[in-house]
């Protein structure tokens, strides 16, 4: 079968890049933008960035703010009827994940009525009409959802959180301005930051990775190794390098997939409401540390993207200890907790069935029994 790549057909980079915007709005005609958002971005003047330059140029827009840090189906049904009152006819995402995952379904439903089921977009759903046309415009460096074709929704009624994969879905713009990230809390950019690596980490070592793949990975490896200290410190140059590593990061992973840490990572946001970012952080150095053996030499690039020295010289195992250990200082530097006091022992059966049943586990370089989930979740407690 063919390796395939699908990106966005025209994205801006660099500082003052919300400003072509309105050269995008012209010229696709549309007269009334639904602005897709977080409440949190309204209020800290976030999102005004770009309702202002609408305003400004006399496009009309309605807001939509009611969505959660892990959005819900019920986020996205609240949000296609509000696109379908106000009778918008294009998107603009502004936000992290949440807002441009909630956009992602609520554009794919406006053009495919028939799944109006939020449930029945998951997994590799047939939609056959490409998404609302979207401008997708983040605020945070960590999960790429601009270019990739993955969202995900979280079921609060069955307590899971499911992804949803569709060419259709990509935003058709991305905006990928360092200054909407400014203002992102030590914290957050931390997390975010460190969901980047480890897509880009499980993007390099997935079962579908190619020449291609390789190349974006690697180069995000790099990048997020040399900038996200400095951008959890709110340094220009490290919020510019850690945009672009997680854009290209996501120009890999959303073709070729993930594995282990992300479908472990969605189950404890389902049941804990961990964020996502912590999650994936908490759970890399252990998911490294179960997939070494099936990972030939790629454990020696990871380390020498990560900056690790003399890695040529280093036998096998050195080398895979390495990798393991410059993230795991990575991620101590940028203050992601090791553990997390929130799962219980008699939960751990639960998620490991629920990870195994996530759409990013086949992705994994090998395969992992119900016993071994359960270990790698005890060694967060």
């Amino acid at each position: 079968m063919a390796d395939r790549i699908v990106l966005n057909s025209i994205s801006y980079h660099g500082a003052g890049a919300i400003n072509e915007i309105i050269g995008e709005v012209n010229r696709g005609g549309y007269t009334h933008i639904f602005v897709c958002t977080d409440p949190d971005l309204v209020k800290f003047g976030v999102t005004a960035k770009v309702t202002d330059l609408l305003q400004k140029n006399n496009i009309k827009f309605t807001v939509y703010d009611k969505i959660k840090p892990n959005p819900t189906i019920q986020n996205v049904q609240d949000g296609v009827a509000a696109f379908k009152e106000c009778k918008a006819d294009a998107i603009i995402a502004v936000g992290g994940g949440s807002s441009m995952d909630t956009a992602k379904a609520i554009g794919i439903i406006i053009t495919n009525p028939e799944f109006a089921d939020v449930r029945s977009l998951e997994g590799l759903a047939p939609t056959k009409n490409h998404a609302v046309p979207t401008i997708a415009v983040p605020t945070t460096a960590g999960t790429a959802a601009e270019v990739t074709i993955n969202y995900v929704i979280t079921d609060v009624e069955k307590q899971r959180k499911f992804v949803c994969v569709d060419p259709n879905d990509i935003p058709d713009v991305a905006i990928i301005d360092p200054d909407m990230m400014s203002s992102m809390p030590k914290g957050l950019t931390a997390a975010t930051g460190m969901d980047a690596l480890t897509h880009a980490i499980e993007g390099y070592i997935t079962r579908a990775a190619w020449e291609l793949t390789d190349m974006f990975h690697l180069e995000a490896i790099k990048l997020i190794s040399q900038h996200l200290r400095d951008a959890v410190a709110n340094k220009p140059e490290g919020r510019k390098g850690m945009a672009m590593a997680q854009y290209i990061a996501g120009m890999g992973f959303s073709n070729v997939g993930l594995g282990i840490d992300h479908a472990m990572a969605h189950t404890l946001s389902a049941h804990y409401d961990t964020p996502h970012g912590v999650a994936c952080a908490m759970l890399l150095p252990i998911a490294m540390e179960f997939n070494k053996e099936h990972t030939g030499e790629r454990y020696r690039e990871i380390a020498r993207a990560m900056g690790v020295k003399n890695v040529d010289s280093m036998s096998q195992s050195e080398y895979r200890d390495a990798a393991i250990a410059a993230v795991k200082k990575l991620s101590e530097d940028v203050g992601i907790p090791a553990k997390n006091d929130r799962i219980k022992e008699e939960d751990l059966e639960i998620l490991a069935k629920d990870a195994l049943a996530d759409a990013c586990y086949p992705g994994n370089p090998c395969e992992a029994t119900k016993e071994q989930v359960i270990d790698m979740f005890r060694k967060l407690i």
